[in-house]
């Protein structure tokens, strides 16, 4: 009667390390949000774009009118004429976090995201039979390579759910269960917080291609297409829940659109193909040849998959910026498996005396041990929220016109006068951010939205290019508040027609001292476009 009732204080002895005691994973998460986040320097990063700004503002309106917007709200330009928020979900979350703690809780959320991504990375790259040092080393530069994209936007879900939706895939792969049809909701979930959902479509397409394509390499009689049709119902059945999004099939129409635009490649300049000239591409750098490397590895062994998904992402990466992250959280847990059996490979002939023996049996112990999530973070998390640290107040003045701003705000967000501003993308960003309703811009990061038709306008008056005037008088400009360095802030500082209202080493602020006499009316949108 007795031996029962021992039961349960046994479980309880079992879970009670894991919820209290701090895994690998557990402390690398811990680390990355404190070490890399919580300090200056990190918020300064998350917040170093400033479509932060407009996404907040996106969120607002939302949680306000309880609707997802179809027209645009922010500009003069395009006033009122469709627009896509095709992130309205990341967006009201941003908006939620920010009415709580301010921009606070916006980057401690966007740290705790990325940190939870990259601690997913290392389990995975453990779960596929990494050693803890091979999987802490490719993770850490997988992490290094994402930096370019460590910042307070939508995107941050996308290297979450790729990871999540590899991991899924590969363990379906090795035992086939019903758990690969979850791919379905995150998928539908994962297509309202970022446009990257298409990044989990390729990666279940590239699955279904391998297990084909190992189909057509075996001999007729021993080919089973049971795993290549499966895997294309997933795909199938995930592309359908991509259509669970307010817009529909239009938001397929309009992203499509917008990925086969050459102007986007030509301007954008994370469409366009990475440098190697900073210590994150140095990183992918290793990733990309270590991956590559692996190819013919995998083929060998009829890892169709993973090969196809290693040169799909490596080519994307090389083609686009934007994509280096995604091969980098794609390729690094098959680069520490593979690099972990070589290890095994090759140690295993050592005497248990020697150093690599030794070191062989002491990285042996440490990956014997299980991955989990402890008590520890969710109780760190909370000690960081609620610790009474402001937090950035606002976003980095390095980055933008702060001082300006604050000093002549009278000026640029008077009530009722909603001036005409002419400013850079990022820093109109940052004038929704800190006056919407009361001022509309020219362009701010949308590009997706604005398109060539405002675009080319706004890298002509940029660079002071030939017709530069008419172009400023058309569009009626109030103000101009540019980066010093630009040609047009240069030759406006010296223009009679503009008055300097505020001028530092890093911006200046012009007011027009009298308008043209071509379109007066702000509202005049239609007359403007048909002026230029």
């Amino acid at each position: 009667m007795l031996v029962p009732a021992l039961y349960p204080r046994a479980g309880a002895r079992r879970i009670a390390p894991r919820l209290l005691v701090p895994s690998l994973s557990d402390s690398l998460l811990l680390a990355m949000l404190l070490w890399g986040f919580a300090t200056g320097s990190g918020w300064r990063v998350l917040l170093a774009d400033g479509d932060t700004g407009w996404h907040i503002r996106t969120g607002e309106l939302i949680l306000q009118t309880h609707t997802v917007p179809t027209r645009d709200p922010f500009s003069f330009s395009k006033a009122g004429q469709p627009w896509f928020a095709w992130e309205w979900l990341a967006d009201t979350i941003f908006a939620a976090l920010h009415g709580f703690w301010g921009l606070k809780g916006v980057v401690v959320f966007t740290g705790l995201v990325l940190s939870l991504g990259t601690a997913t990375l290392f389990r995975f790259a453990v779960w596929r039979g990494a050693n803890v040092l091979a999987a802490l080393v490719a993770t850490l530069l997988a992490s290094g390579a994402a930096t370019v994209h460590y910042l307070a936007r939508p995107h941050i879900f996308t290297l979450l759910g790729l990871t999540v939706t590899l991991w899924m895939l590969e363990r379906d792969r090795r035992r086939e269960t019903r758990a690969v049809w979850l791919l379905v909701p995150v998928t539908a979930l994962w297509t309202n917080l970022h446009a990257g959902f298409l990044a989990g479509i390729a990666c279940l397409a590239l699955a279904t291609a391998g297990q084909t394509w190992n189909d057509l390499r075996r001999p007729r009689e021993k080919r089973n297409w049971r795993a290549a049709g499966r895997y294309g119902l997933v795909t199938a059945a995930c592309t359908g829940a991509t259509l669970a999004n307010p817009y529909g099939w239009r938001l397929h129409q309009h992203m499509a659109s917008y990925l086969s635009s050459g102007w986007i490649r030509e301007v954008v300049q994370e469409f366009q193909s990475p440098r190697f000239r900073s210590e994150s591409m140095l990183q992918f750098e290793a990733l990309l040849f270590g991956g590559l490397l692996l190819i013919p590895v995998l083929c060998k062994q009829q890892r169709s998959a993973e090969a196809l998904t290693v040169l799909f992402w490596a080519h994307n990466a090389l083609v686009s910026t934007r994509h280096v992250p995604l091969y980098a959280f794609a390729a690094a847990p098959i680069c520490a498996a593979e690099a972990s059996r070589w290890w095994a490979g090759w140690s295993v002939r050592l005497s248990r005396r020697s150093i690599g023996g030794t070191f062989r049996d002491c990285l042996a112990d440490f990956s014997g041990g299980q991955q989990h999530w402890s008590l520890w973070v969710p109780m760190v998390v909370s000690c960081v929220v609620l610790y009474p640290w402001a937090g950035p107040r606002d976003f980095p003045d390095n980055k933008f016109p702060v001082i300006a701003v604050q000093q002549n705000e009278a000026v640029i967000a008077a009530p009722g006068s909603a001036p005409r501003i002419l400013t850079s993308d990022q820093w109109a960003d940052y004038l929704i951010y800190r006056f919407y309703p009361r001022c509309r811009v020219f362009v701010d990061g949308r590009s997706d939205f604005y398109g060539p038709e405002v675009g080319r306008q706004y890298l002509d008056l940029l660079n002071a290019a030939p017709g530069w005037q008419d172009r400023l008088d058309a569009w009626s400009f109030d103000l101009a508040l540019l980066p010093v360095e630009w040609p047009l802030g240069q030759l406006l500082l010296r223009n009679p027609d503009w008055q300097v209202r505020y001028l530092d080493a890093q911006s200046v602020l012009l007011e027009r001292k009298r308008r043209p006499s071509l379109n007066q009316n702000p509202d005049s949108t239609e007359r403007i476009h048909g002026s230029i």
